[in-house]
C-alpha cells in the first residue's frame, strides 16, 4: 500500500487555490495551469526537488503565471498548501498498516520553505510514523511523475509491484505506477479513496 500525502491524507489544496483566485479578482485555476505548464521543469518542480530557494521559487512562479495571464507570487501560494487532515483516511491507514506494508511517495519542499505549517507537524509526524517507509521529494531531489522514485518505494518496501496499491490525487502520478503494475486509485475524497481501498485490500475500513 503506497499513499501519496497531499490530496489524500489530506484534503485537496485545489479548493484553497480557488478561493484565493476568486478573492483576488485572478482568471480561474491560473494557480493549477501554472503547475501544470512544462510541470516536469516549472517552478514548483524545482522547488519539490529543492533545486531552488524560496525567493526563487517566488520570483519564478510569478514569471509563469505572469506568461499564462496573471502575476501570482510564489510566496502566496504557499500557504495555500496547509490542507486539513481526512481522520476517516488516516483510520483507514492504521487498520492497512497492521495488515501490509506501507509506504508514503510525497513531492513537498525543503523543510524551512513554509513556516505557517509547522503548528501541524507534529500531528504530521504521527501520520507519518504510521509508514514502513517514507520518500520525500524535497529530500532525495526526485520527485513524481518519476519512475525511480516508485521503483525506489518498492526496492525499500521489498514489494512486488503487481501487488501493490498506489493512491494518489492527481492522474498524472498515477500513470507510472499502473505502468509498473499497481493497482492506482486515483482519489477525488475521503469516502471514494475509503471504499476502493476496501475494495482492493479485502479488509473493512470504514
Amino acid at each position: 500500500m503506497i499513499f501519496d500525502f497531499g490530496g489524500v491524507l489530506t484534503s485537496s489544496p485545489f479548493e484553497a487555490f480557488a478561493r484565493f483566485e476568486t478573492e483576488r479578482g485572478l482568471p480561474i485555476d491560473i494557480i493549477r495551469r501554472t503547475n501544470a505548464a512544462n510541470h516536469l521543469e516549472n517552478a514548483w518542480a524545482k522547488f519539490e526537488r529543492a533545486e531552488v530557494d524560496i525567493d526563487a521559487f517566488d520570483h519564478l512562479f510569478a514569471e509563469e503565471s505572469r506568461a499564462l495571464g496573471a502575476e501570482v507570487r510564489g510566496r502566496d501560494v504557499l500557504p495555500l498548501l496547509q490542507g486539513n487532515l481526512r481522520p476517516e483516511v488516516v483510520e483507514a491507514l492504521k487498520r492497512i498498516a497492521a495488515q501490509f506494508k506501507t509506504g508514503c511517495i510525497t513531492n513537498n519542499l525543503p523543510a524551512n520553505a513554509i513556516g505557517s505549517l509547522t503548528g501541524r507537524t507534529l500531528y504530521v509526524a504521527e501520520v507519518m510514523a504510521l509508514f514502513d517507509h517514507v520518500i520525500e521529494s524535497a529530500k532525495i531531489g526526485l520527485r513524481k511523475p518519476d519512475p525511480r522514485i516508485y521503483r525506489l518505494m518498492v526496492e525499500t518496501l521489498k514489494v512486488d509491484p503487481n501487488n501493490c496499491v498506489y493512491l494518489d490525487d492527481l492522474g498524472v502520478n498515477l500513470k507510472p505506477a499502473r505502468e509498473m503494475g499497481m493497482t492506482t486509485i486515483k482519489v477525488t475524497s475521503g469516502a471514494q479513496a475509503i471504499a476502493e481501498l476496501e475494495a482492493a485490500t479485502g479488509l473493512k475500513l470504514g
